[in-house]
């Protein structure tokens, strides 16, 4: 089985050397992936089972990326199963020098056994493929793989990850490429259920970062399949127009620019528009860097130095003014940085923060020169961005005074803070919760039947601004803000410092209807353009009150029931199990939190021993800027056609 020496890569200049078996490193053996899957892929839950996918596509992204594939499909199969298929040069099928097997099998079956630690095979990777493609093969019941390379088809199928039988020679082919397909194993997932909305958005991305690759998506789960194509020549100025696609930009031209350096290159694509959020989105390697890193310093540091000289240059700043803040002029930028290095460090929590040195320095010098000459060519476009940023400004000193206000009041009126906080007795934060009541008599029900040691209320009247719509200045003056803001004690923005929280659990207590998930996506588009890091940190929490109340009488206890469906289900196990049905009266539908006495609140929303809470989250922020712009922003259409996609969804109508 010799490799053909024939092989030529679509782009010399990306791959220096053939991509041959013995390319394949071993590192280690795969015995702890399926007693510790966390360790591998982060959960068992949804994002785990979604992760099995992104390390299959990384492979073939790795291939784009080396200039050996233009197209991948993925296919999400009516029997659960998940296929994967490239046109690369397909992963290798000889035995390599010192080895005992195929290097296929190599790969599938041996962790960290992959040609991304072979720097010759490929100068840039997005996953370390080998340890991807192999803990997918663990963590399966079933995984087949069907290789065109050298000329002729190779298929093989392992089974509980161990292979079925030897690599099969199969007839001659003219074409190269890969298709793996996998089973994932339902006893190691909580559940093996996709979300094409998951899916789709990843690879949306993955297609604006690599310009020119065809990614197709297809979900053959239902009667009708459905299939959408990803394909973006211009990469990341069209990743931009998406960004801005529900926002109003302020400028026509996209400023765009990249380069090359030995071991590390760098794409900048960036647009203002009128909002007063910023969507700055950063990539290493392909890889989504959540955390930032030394890549997003470097553009932040060029770009606030940039505006301020040029400013300066133009009189638009007098010496003696105070210079721009990078918040001032990061406000409504929406921009993409992606940079690719042939060894990424990557720090933080979720290993998503890019640590190399030199990303920083090759970002800042790349943002220096280009945008100083961009700002030169375009003094128009440049004055009003610089506008936009003074404004910010202004607006951001009208909002420290308003905060200095607050925080004035607050000390000398002591609890009797705006917005009537009443606080828990405990000085411990990890202990103590803060519950964001909805109206006055439900916060009247939450004072009264609360843990008064480590529960605290906080009553909100009418609805709080809408902070995707407001700049800054104009959000301080809402009492709403300003006594959330003072109760939680961390600041906002920049300033936020999640160590000075005084509560760990932040939960949201509405109507279980429509009014009150508004309040409750006012309340958390708030908290994410505010006070991020307490989503992310997990202090967010939304609570459940319940819709019914079931009254069955007698010695028998009442049931509380969540859902229409719920509220049946338990009639009819209470008549199965022979009590008498209640009486029309006996079923109550709470309208509002205000319905429900302090007692029946505690037992069913605030006791930490019965009561339901649903944590949020933050997955992607990417996704949720994107969403929070469509839902709270001006763009009707947009949201228009958002409600449209996803009305299956729907849990609360108002008709």
């Amino acid at each position: 089985m010799a490799e053909n020496p024939a092989e030529k890569p679509a782009n010399d200049s990306k791959a220096k050397k053939a991509y041959g078996a013995d390319s394949i490193t071993v590192l280690e053996g795969l015995e702890a992936v399926r007693k510790r899957p966390g360790m591998y892929i982060g959960s068992t839950g949804e994002r785990g089972l979604h992760h099995l996918i992104w390390e299959v596509v990384d492979n073939s992204v790795d291939e784009a990326l080396a200039g050996y594939c233009d197209r991948v499909e993925v296919t999400l199969m009516a029997d659960g199963g998940v296929r994967c298929k490239d046109n690369g040069r397909g992963i290798p099928v000889n035995v390599g020098k010192g080895q005992t097997m195929p290097a296929v099998e190599l790969v599938l079956t041996v962790l960290h056994a992959g040609g991304k630690f072979d720097s010759d095979s490929y100068a840039v990777s997005g996953g370390l493929h080998g340890v991807g493609v192999s803990v997918v093969n663990a963590l399966s019941t079933r995984l087949d793989v069907d290789i065109h390379r050298n000329g002729f088809q190779w298929t093989q199928t392992y089974e509980h990850s161990k292979p079925a039988a030897p690599l099969k020679k199969g007839p001659a082919v003219k074409d190269t490429g890969t298709t793996i397909t996998y089973w994932a194993d339902p006893t190691i997932f909580d559940a093996v259920v996709y979300s094409l909305e998951t899916i789709t958005r990843r690879l949306q991305e993955m297609a604006f970062l690599n310009k020119g690759l065809t990614i197709v998506v297809r979900d053959e789960r239902h009667e009708t399949p459905e299939e959408v194509t990803f394909c973006y020549p211009g990469g990341l100025e069209d990743f931009v127009k998406h960004i801005n696609s529900s926002k109003n930009p302020i400028h026509k031209s996209i400023i765009s620019f990249g380069a090359e350096e030995k071991g590390i290159s760098g794409e900048i694509a960036m647009q203002w528009n009128e909002s007063y959020g910023e969507s700055v989105r950063t990539f290493a390697n392909t890889i989504n860097t959540h955390e930032g890193g030394t890549h997003e310093e470097g553009f932040r540091s060029a770009l606030t130095t940039v505006v301020n000289r040029y400013a300066i240059d133009k009189r638009v700043l007098k010496d003696k003014d105070e210079r721009l803040s990078g918040d001032d002029i990061r406000e409504g930028l929406a921009a993409v940085v992606s940079v690719k290095l042939s060894e990424p460090q990557f720090e933080g929590q979720t290993k998503t923060k890019l640590g190399n040195a030199e990303a920083k320095t090759f970002v800042q010098k790349l943002c220096n020169d280009w945008l100083t000459d961009w700002f030169e060519r375009n003094p128009s476009e440049a004055k009003t961005i610089i506008n936009k940023s003074a404004d910010a400004a202004r607006a951001r000193r009208a909002a420290q005074e308003a905060r200095k206000l607050a925080r004035r009041k607050t000390a000398m009126n002591g609890i009797n803070m705006p917005g009537k906080l009443m606080d828990c007795r405990s000085n411990d934060p990890s202990k103590s919760e803060l519950f964001i009541v909805e109206g006055d008599s439900a916060g009247g029900s939450a004072r009264s039947g609360r843990d008064s040691l480590y529960q605290a209320i906080l009553p909100i009247r009418g609805k709080i601004i809408n902070v995707e719509k407001a700049r800054l200045d104009r959000a301080m003056k809402n009492n709403e803000v300003q006594s959330l803001i003072t109760a939680m004690g961390a600041g906002i923005h920049d300033d936020f410092d999640i160590e000075k929280a005084r509560y760990h659990k932040l939960v949201l207590m509405a109507d279980a209807d429509v009014d009150g998930q508004h309040i409750r996506t006012l309340l958390l588009t708030f908290l994410f353009r505010f006070m991020r890091p307490l989503i992310e940190a997990g202090y967010v929490y939304l609570a459940q009150p319940p819709l019914f109340k079931i009254k069955w009488g007698g010695k028998t206890g009442d049931q509380y029931a969540y859902t229409d469906r719920e509220r049946d289900g338990l009639l009819q196990a209470g008549i199965d199990a022979g009590r008498r049905p209640p009486k029309e009266e006996g079923i109550q539908r709470y309208k509002g939190l205000g319905e429900m006495d302090a007692k029946e609140l505690w037992e069913t929303t605030m006791d930490p021993t019965t009561r339901m809470l649903l944590q949020v989250s933050l997955d992607d922020a990417a996704t949720a800027d994107d969403l929070f712009s469509v839902l709270m922003g001006d763009d009707v259409e947009s949201r228009r056609n958002f409600i449209t996609r996803n009305a299956r969804d729907v849990r609360f109508l108002d008709i």
